[in-house]
């Protein structure tokens, strides 16, 4: 009985301080983790790469997947670039069983792991922001330690009453033949899935694996079988999760089952051969180093095999699972609110496309010459910027462990939201007409104004294009591009000049038009037409212009630029 409670309680201890590292170093790597994985993924290769090096820095699989699934979602990157990062997820999280191997079965740790629990668990209550979720990784990483000291406790007493041949035989054991090895090594594969499926995590249960090898309860062979299937098994939660989740996280979902189930087979067709090669380095290598290495080794594998059929594989999955979700639903997944970043992100790109929209509608209805009583477009453009509101109203603030330019980049939003608003709002305000010809009273101010909204319409367009034509992979310094190109900028500069005259301009034109009602040029009822007509066209201009600086990041409530990172 005693040892069956070591063995749930080093579990539990490893489960617990896992959840806590985990935690703790994902709130001090903060938007670091976006910003690594936006830029890394512009070839598979590489984002493979970097997924296998974030996993393993921050400890979790599932915090690489649910940011991919959202920089996906928000167009960021597209969906193909994206599984490198899920493959190289799946290569980072076996660093811990390396963890397990070399350090956590050989050494007992228990004298020195408990002065670290207090001294990390004294730096998170007493300290803030990176020093708080430093002292909670430390914990962790210390409890993760103390838990292996009692589950490697609880595999020596299992180990006096369970011995190798309790367990079923598999290829590659002395007196295993080919059908009772083959149906042993199947049997221990589901063993292993299962474990994983009840723990909800691959590394504790190839941690009790690697524990009991080295306690001598299985064999290498048995242990690589069941490491087999626990790399299945975590597939399990993945699945899970992506229940009623959007089109783009079931899809990365299957694919990340496709790829255990792949890796799976490719494992189980050469284990016979693995297992002898393992075997015959067994003098001269420990075993728990060899299933460490085999851990990844058959991940290693399997991505070598997937990637450069990256294009194919994408292919297979949108066929497997098509959508009908549209490109507003899929652009603002409820399940990219997890990344507030990247949801910042989402919703910026949607204002930018709405505003590219709007005004190239504005632009091509004030050069007509027909009347106009109202903007094609508008009530959609009305539409899709109240689903970026509640979107956004749905989103929680940023951790204290977000950088300052993350905080800057959410207000940057809102206030392009507010002026795409209002700017929709005019439009709809009243009739829209075009300007009167001659010889009606002052029609070359009403002409002059009109030309000046129209070149504020077409410069908020370009800048609505360049931001909704941005990509992370652009080489920007910041990983969802609000750096500023010089014709971005130069455009913006252009966009202030002409909402600043086409203001003087509607001075003028109000003394001008009233002067005109006294000597009967024109009626006062048309007077004010006009004058309102202006005031519209000014108004219209001014939210462009504003909307268009806050969506690059160029119009800070004090002046400045975006704060460094």
């Amino acid at each position: 009985m005693s040892t069956v409670i070591a063995i749930l309680g080093g579990v539990g201890l490893f489960l617990l301080g896992m959840t806590v590292m985990t935690d703790g170093l994902k709130a001090l790597a903060g938007s670091a983790l976006r910003t690594v994985l936006g830029k890394a993924a512009a070839t598979p290769w590489s984002g493979a790469f970097w997924g296998a090096m974030v996993t393993l820095l921050v400890q979790s699989s599932s915090a690489v997947t649910m940011t991919t699934i959202g920089l996906v979602s928000a167009g960021i990157l597209p969906f193909s670039k994206g599984l490198g990062l899920v493959f190289g997820a799946n290569v980072g999280t076996t660093g811990t069983a390396w963890l397990i191997a070399l350090v956590g079965v050989r050494v007992s740790l228990s004298a020195y792991a408990l002065p670290m629990i207090f001294i990390g668990a004294l730096a998170k209550l007493l300290g803030k922001g990176r020093v708080s979720a430093a002292g909670g990784a430390f914990a962790g990483f210390a409890l993760v330690l103390y838990g292996l000291t009692t589950l490697q406790q609880g595999m020596g007493g299992l180990a006096q009453s369970l011995n190798p041949t309790d367990l079923p035989a598999v290829l590659g054991m002395p007196g295993a033949g080919w059908m009772s090895g083959t149906g042993g090594l199947l049997m221990l594969i589901i063993v292993g899935l299962a474990m994983t499926a009840v723990m909800q995590s691959s590394t504790a249960s190839t941690a009790v694996t690697i524990a009991s090898f080295h306690a001598g309860a299985i064999s290498l062979e048995q242990g690589a079988a069941l490491i087999i299937g626990q790399n299945i098994g975590t597939a399990t939660s993945s699945a899970m999760a992506a229940i009623g989740a959007s089109v783009t996280a079931k899809r990365l979902a299957l694919a990340y089952v496709l790829f255990k189930v792949i890796a799976a087979l490719i494992a189980i067709f050469s284990f016979p051969f693995v297992t002898s090669w393992m075997t015959r380095l067994l003098p001269s290598i420990d075993g728990t180093t060899l299933l460490a290495g085999y851990h990844t080794a058959f991940n290693v594998v399997g991505v070598a095999v997937l990637l450069p059929a990256t294009q194919w594989f994408t292919r297979v999955v949108e066929r497997i699972m098509p959508t009908r979700e549209t490109a507003l639903e899929r652009a603002l997944d409820r399940s990219v609110l997890a990344n507030p970043v990247v949801a910042v992100e989402a919703a910026r790109r949607v204002v930018a496309d709405v505003l590219k929209t709007i005004s190239a509608a504005v632009a091509a209805a004030l050069s007509t010459n027909t009347d106009h009583r109202g903007v094609p477009g508008a009530a959609a453009a009305a539409a899709t910027l109240g689903e970026v509101r509640d979107f956004l109203s749905e989103l929680h603030a940023p951790a204290a462990s977000e950088t300052d330019a993350d905080r800057y980049h959410l207000t940057s939003t809102l206030h392009a939201l507010d002026h795409a608003t209002r700017l929709v709002e005019n439009l709809a305000a009243g009739r829209f007409d075009p300007p009167p010809g001659p010889p009606e009273g002052n029609s070359p101010l009403d002409i002059h104004a009109t030309a000046l909204c129209v070149k504020a319409m077409q410069g908020a367009q370009e800048v609505g294009a360049a931001v909704t034509a941005q990509s992370a992979l652009s080489g920007h310094t910041d990983p969802v591009g609000w750096s500023v190109s010089p014709e971005v900028a130069s455009e913006l500069d252009e966009m202030a000049s002409t909402a600043l005259e086409l203001d003087a301009v509607g001075r003028d034109h109000r003394a001008a038009t009233l002067a005109a009602v006294a000597p009967g040029t024109i009626s006062a009822a048309e007077a004010l037409r006009r004058i309102d007509n202006v005031k519209r066209l000014t108004r219209i201009a001014h939210h462009a212009w504003r909307s268009s600086a806050h969506l690059v990041g160029r119009a800070a409530l004090d002046g400045g630029a975006i704060p460094a990172e």
